[in-house]
């Protein structure tokens, strides 16, 4: 008698083993891109291929794609007879340094990387996962903006990413890398993003292109003097790094991914830091001039502290009066805001004050202690900062670290003069501890010009009036300039050795790590943007 299996083996049609090699014939021509000339051209550009950029970004072997096989389902404009698998885009996730991270890809082999609406729902889909898994979301863009011969469709799949940017900001880590044009509608997304990295020569990113600009302005510029990575990491301050090459871009974008954590309910990951917790930076008392007015390089200062003269810094060509870096202490990671003589004498202004609220913001965000380096003689003077809105600028960044919830520690190098002193996470601004060394000048102003205006008189009607100026001077800085004037009134914790600093910083981090701040209740504040 013939069994049920033996009719069933019997019954023509394809098997597994068929249907398994077709499979792995369908997705190897996936991996390969719809046309071998298309990958010529991306290689011919100085461009990786998609898969390619995943290696570098992923541990080896760790990437796992989804929806490789999805197709879009327009029929209009020649679309119908052209229905590539994966429409243009890959998503999936994978690891870095062993911890699970998500992302995106454009494949700019496929209809040039532009968003339809079955593309833009893979992207929707990989970020709602990274967002329900709590890990991070990378984005590797190369894309030609909206898919035009899909119209409306294709700019609400935007909509989609921007609520969702949105709605993870300072929950998850978002990070965008520019490998190729960002155009448009497009290229708010980046901007919604916590970081953006890009590649020189390749990368560019604007609402309305060159052609667009001379139509309208009559103005002549090129793509990557409109929008490319030095100009939006070093002028428009939209891109915080800026590299040769995606290799090494990406290598960056893995470093600074084992900086943060995964997500806003854990800290950021800790290592083990063969620098001693104890070891004295004696190298400090060299580096910084007693002369308030004799500039040094603040970055000195910092790797002098911080475990083996590693830190990693963000916004490193734009407003170059402010330095935002991580680095770590005793392994643990810190965020650092500091003022840098060496640009503009390390004065506030506009566009310093906006990278500092930032990187404030983004490090309280995710769970990372702040320490504050301050050296500074105020904000920067001038009609165009005042009608440039230095008030509404500056108050952001007062606004972040008000807002901040994180150990909070801030460390008076040398001078700190009058509003840009409280606004640098002063005490009292709610600073958990602030440190200050010997040379420290916490006032008002400098002694010149204090004693300008309240001696002003006095200084008029003496018969020396130079003699009088410099006697006045001198009072003035015995009396209210002192170094121990503001620790006596408990403005300052301590004054501090400099060549226990390192040791200072990383005992103070270590007790306000379990750190815990309730806020009023309230749906969100109303920050000055």
């Amino acid at each position: 008698m013939t069994t049920f299996d033996e009719l069933l083996a019997a019954v023509p049609g394809p098997d597994l083993h068929r249907s398994t090699a077709e499979l792995i014939r369908i997705k190897e021509e996936v991996g390969r891109g719809p046309d071998p000339a298309a990958t010529r051209r991306q290689h011919d550009k100085g461009k990786l291929t998609v898969y390619e950029r995943l290696e570098l970004l992923f541990d080896e072997g760790s990437f796992t794609e989804i929806e490789p096989l999805r197709r879009h389902r327009a029929t209009g404009f020649g679309l119908a007879d052209r229905k590539p698998h994966g429409d243009g885009v890959v998503i999936g996730w994978g690891l870095v340094h062993g911890r699970t991270v998500f992302a995106y890809a454009h494949d700019f082999r496929v209809f040039a990387g532009a968003l339809g609406e079955a593309h833009a729902e893979k992207v929707h889909k990989v970020m709602d996962l990274a967002e329900a898994a709590g890990a991070p979301l990378v984005s590797l863009n190369d894309g030609a903006g909206a898919r035009i011969q899909e119209g409306v469709t294709a700019l609400a799949g935007y909509g989609g990413i921007f609520r969702r940017n949105t709605r993870s900001s300072g929950v998850i880590p978002q990070i965008s890398v520019m490998l190729g044009p960002c155009a448009g509608g497009a290229a708010y997304s980046p901007a919604l993003t916590d970081y953006v990295f890009m590649v020189r020569e390749t990368a560019q990113m604007f609402i309305t292109g060159p052609d667009v600009v001379h139509a309208v302005t009559g103005e002549r510029i090129t793509h990557n003097g409109l929008g490319g990575a030095d100009v939006h990491s070093a002028v428009s301050g939209v891109a915080g790094f800026a590299y040769d090459d995606e290799a090494s871009c990406l290598e960056d974008v893995r470093y600074l991914l084992s900086l943060l954590p995964a997500n806003n309910r854990e800290l950021p990951p800790a290592v083990r830091s063969e620098d001693p917790a104890d070891r004295r930076t004696d190298g400090l008392l060299s580096v910084v001039p007693a002369d308030p007015g004799q500039s040094y390089d603040m970055r000195t200062v910092i790797e002098e502290i911080v475990d083996d003269g590693e830190y990693f810094e963000v916004h490193e060509a734009w407003a170059r009066n402010v330095v935002c870096a991580y680095a770590r202490l005793d392994g643990q990671v810190v965020g650092l805001v500091a003022n840098q003589p060496a640009a503009l004498a390390g004065v506030l202004d506009i566009h310093g004050s906006e990278k500092a609220a930032k990187h404030v913001t983004t490090c309280d965000a995710f769970n990372i202690p702040l320490l504050t380096l301050v050296d500074v003689p105020g904000f920067l003077p001038g009609v165009d900062q005042e009608h440039g809105g230095i008030i509404r600028h500056g108050a952001k960044l007062l606004y972040a670290y008000c807002n901040a919830t994180v150990p909070r520690i801030s460390l008076v190098v040398r001078k700190a003069y009058g509003g840009a002193y409280i606004v640098m996470d002063s005490r009292s601004i709610g600073a958990d501890l602030s440190f200050a060394w010997p040379t420290n000048e916490i006032a008002v102003m400098g002694a010149e010009g204090a004693a300008n205006v309240v001696f002003r008189r006095e200084i008029a009607a003496s018969d020396d009036p130079e003699a009088t100026r410099a006697r006045l001077i001198k009072e003035y800085k015995t009396e209210l300039m002192n170094p121990y004037y503001a620790a006596e009134r408990g403005l300052v914790d301590d004054v501090i050795d400099p060549a226990d600093t390192r040791k200072v910083l990383i005992r103070s981090l270590a007790m306000l790590r379990a750190k815990h701040v309730t806020l009023p209740e309230r749906k969100h504040g109303n920050p000055p943007v």
